[in-house]
């Protein structure tokens, strides 16, 4: 399907700016969001699209997130909840690491199902598409909030698709490993023994995808109604292997992490 009207979060960069180029070159319109005004405005000029600057996560952003694409696009078609963070290592993550986790990789998600799923029927269908994490169906190394976060967005978007996936409601969760983005970047230089633990887990788990790769997998389950896009083949694996026995892959994830010094 093309010529649909769809909106991306975190599109400044990264996977968010690759989703956004990927439906774009399909013959798509797309509103790109973002925190950062300067790059999401370069992005979008770029792109030939309009963006929208704000906190998306917040109640009142993704009101006036959704106001634009009404008013740009006439609609909303497809809307991609990508906007993510990685923050809060051990426990010494603190309140502000958890709340912030939450809001930004859960909450932000809720409060927009909750303006668009109403809008949505049989008659009238939509996409929701999240871009969670393997973290969110097996684990992260290091951070729990990441972990628990990324875990929470897949459980909403299951509970998402179980609700209304037969009533116009298309749902698809991206679960990456490794992605080369600026947020994977700049865990290259954390100093912090559970900061490093998080980062060099992803590094060594699998190969390290292009954000295109990634986007492109998550189109593809979009076309092909499908609920989990893996660009890792192996993730959908171990994902098998943990439900059948949860307790022999907690031990390798066990050796995992004293293979890494953690």
């Amino acid at each position: 399907m093309t010529g649909r009207r769809c909106v991306v979060t975190g599109a400044a960069g990264g996977i968010g700016l690759a989703i956004a180029e990927a439906l774009v070159e399909r013959g798509d319109r797309v509103l790109l969001a973002d925190l950062d005004e300067q790059r999401v405005s370069e992005a979008g000029e770029r792109l030939g699209q309009p963006w929208f600057a704000g906190d998306v996560a917040s109640e009142a952003g993704v009101t006036d997130l959704i106001a634009r694409a009404d008013e740009e696009l006439g609609g909303i078609d497809v809307f991609v909840a990508n906007a993510g963070i990685f923050r809060g290592f051990g426990l010494d993550a603190d309140e502000f690491d958890w709340s912030l986790s939450l809001d930004v990789n859960l909450m932000a998600h809720v409060r927009a199902a909750r303006a668009l799923v109403p809008r949505w029927n049989v008659e009238n269908p939509g996409v929701f598409a999240v871009t969670a994490s393997a973290a969110g169906l097996l684990t992260q190394l290091g951070s729990p909030t990441y972990s628990v976060s990324k875990r929470a967005a897949v459980g909403f978007a299951e509970w998402l698709a179980a609700t209304y996936g037969d009533r116009g409601v298309r749902v698809t969760a991206l679960c990456p490993m490794g992605v080369a983005t600026p947020m994977a970047e700049a865990g290259e230089t954390a100093t912090e023994p559970d900061a490093r633990l998080a980062h060099a887990s992803v590094a060594a788990a699998g190969e390290t995808l292009a954000p295109s790769e990634a986007a492109r997998v998550l189109l593809e389950a979009i076309d092909e109604g499908r609920f989990l896009a893996l660009p890792h083949e192996s993730v959908g694996t171990m994902y098998g292997r943990k439900a059948q026995d949860t307790d022999h892959w907690l031990s390798g994830m066990q050796r995992f992490r004293t293979s890494l010094g953690g």
